[in-house]
């Protein structure tokens, strides 16, 4: 083979960002970028380079010389200091050295966060698995089980660097960068913005009804898409998203279906993490609120991604006027939702 064949092969198998805008934060993050980055530390590639579907990071499954396939995960510039990314890969370190099963960073030469030009990057395991069949008791008990762990293991210690999650980080600001940047249509504007208003409004009341709930780190997003299933049970992958916050943040995108349906699986889920963490049932106040503030973060997320080339590609419903209409409705249903009782645990 004449020499740098293997990049050739990498460059004509890549799916990735092969823009021009050297604007764009990825821009210069081609196939040759990833490979060199990979070897200057150590880990050279037969070839194979697979892009993964992230959109806020950049992740790659990559073909290693005498070795297992690794993923290279690229953090997307400005997002996280290098700190605040540390702290999330010594919170998953802490739970892998207890036997939970997580994917932590490899540490190559002693360390987890590597640079490469402009580019921080980390190197993962690849692990494999199944969308979790959340319809099972069983399954949705075993994957308490270990929510219930990690949980047990967030309270023992704070975030210093990573952020909370709040009223304010996910919804003020999310609905100021909107409505600041323009991105709502204006003949929809006075309608959105009072939507929105009373929307924030019944999220402060569930909080008044919960309490002074505790804080711990978490997961941050806990859904079915991180949770990869093999015939030996769960494991948690993707912590990008993790901080501090209630407990139930973890659990709540677990549920879907009627109210019944949510009953049955909140129950389920609890019958495995009270065998390792104790829940607080008042934070039952906080899941249609945390709902909310999640859909109102989800528009802003996107809305400050738009400059990013893959984005109008992967969602191109984004910021048409039927999409800013269904959030009307949809926030209007979760105004009338979090004015009935919790779930009862």
């Amino acid at each position: 083979m004449p020499p740098g064949w293997w990049r050739e092969i990498a460059a004509a198998a890549y799916n990735g960002d092969m823009t021009t805008d050297t604007q764009h934060p990825y821009a210069a993050l081609s196939p040759d970028c990833v490979l060199d980055a990979l070897d200057s530390v150590g880990l050279r590639g037969d070839g194979r380079l697979l892009a993964l579907n992230s959109y806020e990071n950049r992740v790659y499954q990559v073909g290693i010389e005498d070795g297992q396939p690794l993923v290279a995960k690229f953090y997307r510039p400005g997002r996280w200091s290098d700190a605040a990314i540390l702290e999330e890969h010594a919170f998953v370190a802490e739970l892998a050295e207890q036997e939970i099963p997580v994917v932590a960073a490899l540490a190559l030469d002693g360390c987890t966060l590597h640079t490469y030009q402009d580019y921080r990057f980390a190197v993962f395991p690849r692990k494999g698995g199944r969308a979790p069949e959340l319809g099972d008791p069983a399954v949705l008990e075993w994957t308490g089980r270990f929510i219930g762990r990690i949980h047990a293991i967030g309270k023992v210690r704070p975030f210093v660097q990573r952020p909370a999650l709040t009223i304010d980080s996910f919804g003020r600001e999310s609905r100021e960068f909107l409505l600041q940047h323009g991105f709502i249509p204006p003949d929809l504007l006075a309608a959105w913005t009072t939507t929105v208003d009373c929307a924030l409004d019944g999220v402060a009341r569930c909080y008044e009804r919960a309490g002074d709930v505790a804080g711990l780190r978490l997961h941050g997003d806990c859904h079915g898409g991180n949770v990869l299933w093999t015939d030996a049970g769960p494991h948690f992958v993707d912590f990008d998203d993790s901080r501090s916050g209630p407990a139930i943040q973890d659990l709540w995108m677990m549920l879907s279906g009627e109210r019944g349906d949510m009953v049955r699986q909140m129950a389920d889920i609890l019958a495995g993490y009270e065998d390792f963490c104790d829940f607080d049932s008042r934070e039952m106040h906080l899941v249609e609120a945390l709902r909310t503030l999640r859909l109102l973060h989800y528009s802003a997320w996107l809305a400050r991604r738009w400059d990013d080339p893959a984005f109008p590609t992967a969602f191109p419903w984004f910021n048409t006027q039927r999409y800013w209409q269904d959030r009307i409705l949809e926030l209007r249903e979760q105004i009338a939702l979090m004015d009935e009782p919790p779930l009862p645990v």
